[in-house]
């Protein structure tokens, strides 16, 4: 049977579910978090498909979740969210990505826009300069392999440490910028060479680096909370760990395809390969997704620096860079919700979702206690970008997950066809809009038309209750790899 032959029923204007199917495998229901207009460009690919295979999983609990801007990924879809039992299921690096804790921060400053405008070109020069991007890229943080494994420990806290940060940076990143139990032996020596040189660097495809002033204020406490006022311009950071972690992911499904048949488990698509999260396989992947993740954070920590210093040789050193927060949206977590009146530990997938806990929350830092979890969702480098805030539904419903951005309307393929690098430039520069990338293809397949309405698809997160409008965002000058 095929998704297209099952019925999706609507629960209201912004829930949809697919039923629990035996003879599809499901051992679970899929829910789906979209408005009708958004559910007509969804069906355009394999996302519900793919959601339903992830109902499939050994020991999932609650439903298979897909946010808005679901789109097809490798196994899970991009936009999709999935629990396992911590002790009885299963762990997949589908469930994660190749990219492990692609994620976005946010840095207010204390210019205007008004402040910036005159000086875009040169700022962006400078930043284009100091932040290497690209396919391969090295970066200007020089460690050796014994350096790297403490990275690989300790995150945000080495940067820190070594004088490529500040002390406040660490409080203000998920998990205080490192996952404990990270396991840098478990990462390979290929792993390990990849990522050596690339600390400090951006990466290529929609990875960027996006200097932005606040358009709208839609939640005045939580912007208050989060120091954003109506043309403060802030910059959003979104990297992940580069060829390190996506290694990690290839060594570990190469290892998961054939451990599959000693653990006995049969799914629809081999992309899904899983091991039980107890076995010795499964502790290996995520001590090594775990270290990986560490060095995401370290990337986007030492990215951060280096803007730092550009942003103050063009406007002086006195001017203030302040981390909002830093959030990822590829990720596995282990995280305690209550499932059929039961708390129990589960382990959540997240593969282009990003964690939205509700205020009071523990995991959250104190000053945002009031108002709730920092989330950003980033648009396209031509349309807006968002601030959220977490909100008690997501705790309910999606465990604690969001959305992670617009999401993808066309391929990068389809996008190219009929389109150039220069075109896409002059009318994003007619726009005040500045662009520079390493490549063409860097700025055409991001081409603003290749994603789905990103204020539509937070209508929908919004208006489901399971994060809270508090700033839109519109972009001055971006950077892509």
């Amino acid at each position: 049977m095929l998704l297209s032959d099952m019925q999706l029923h609507a629960i209201d204007a912004y829930r949809h579910r697919i039923p629990r199917d035996e003879r599809l495998g499901m051992r679970t229901d899929v829910l789906v978090f979209a408005s009708a207009g958004l559910l007509e460009q969804i069906r355009r690919d394999q996302a519900l498909q793919q959601a339903v295979n992830v109902a499939n999983l050994p020991g999932i609990v609650g439903p298979s979740l897909a946010m808005p801007d679901i789109h097809q990924g490798y196994g899970f879809p991009i936009g999709g969210v999935a629990a396992t039992d911590y002790e009885h299921g299963v762990v997949s690096p589908g469930g994660v990505g190749f990219d492990i804790n692609c994620g976005v921060r946010l840095v207010r400053t204390d210019l205007t826009a008004a402040d910036v405008r005159p000086r875009l070109k040169q700022l962006v020069d400078q930043m284009f300069r100091d932040v290497p991007c690209g396919t391969g890229g090295s970066g200007f943080v020089p460690i050796g392999e014994k350096q790297l494994d403490d990275v690989l420990q300790q995150g945000v806290k080495w940067m820190v440490d070594h004088d490529y940060g500040e002390r406040r940076d660490a409080e203000f990143a998920e998990a205080g910028g490192a996952l404990e139990e990270a396991d840098p032996d478990s990462v390979s020596p290929r792993a390990k060479q990849r990522g050596l040189p690339q600390l400090g660097t951006l990466g290529s495809g929609n990875h960027f680096l996006e200097v932005q002033w606040v358009d709208e204020i839609h939640d005045r406490e939580a912007a208050r909370v989060m120091g954003l006022e109506t043309g403060r311009v802030v910059v959003l950071i979104h990297s992940g760990s580069r060829g390190l972690g996506h290694q990690v992911c290839t060594d570990y499904l190469a290892r998961m395809n054939p451990a599959m048949k000693k653990y006995e488990i049969a799914l629809p698509d081999r992309q899904l390969a899983c091991v039980p999260i107890q076995s010795p396989e499964g502790q290996a992947y995520l001590g090594a997704m775990r270290a990986a993740a560490n060095f995401a954070w370290a990337n986007r920590q030492a990215i951060l620096h280096f803007l730092r210093g550009a942003v103050r040789k063009v406007f002086g050193g006195q001017v203030r860079l302040d981390l909002i927060y830093d959030v990822a949206h590829n990720i596995a977590k282990r995280e305690k919700y209550v499932v059929d009146g039961v708390k129990r530990a589960v382990l959540v997938h997240r593969k282009g979702a990003t964690r939205a806990f509700p205020p009071g929350h523990r995991e959250i830092p104190q000053e945002y206690r009031s108002t709730g979890q920092p989330v950003f969702i980033p648009g396209s480098m031509g349309t807006a970008s968002w601030v959220l805030a977490g909100a008690e539904g997501a705790m309910q419903e999606s465990f604690g997950s969001v959305c992670h951005g617009a999401g993808r309307l066309m391929s990068r393929t389809a996008v190219k066809k009929g389109r150039d690098a220069r075109q896409v430039q002059k009318q994003l520069e007619e726009r005040g809009i500045l662009v520079r990338s390493e490549t063409r293809d860097g700025i055409v397949e991001e081409a603003p038309e290749a994603y789905k309405d990103v204020d539509e698809v937070i209508e929908v997160v919004h208006n489901a209750g399971l994060a809270r409008k508090v700033a839109r965002l519109r972009p001055l000058g971006v950077i892509k790899g």
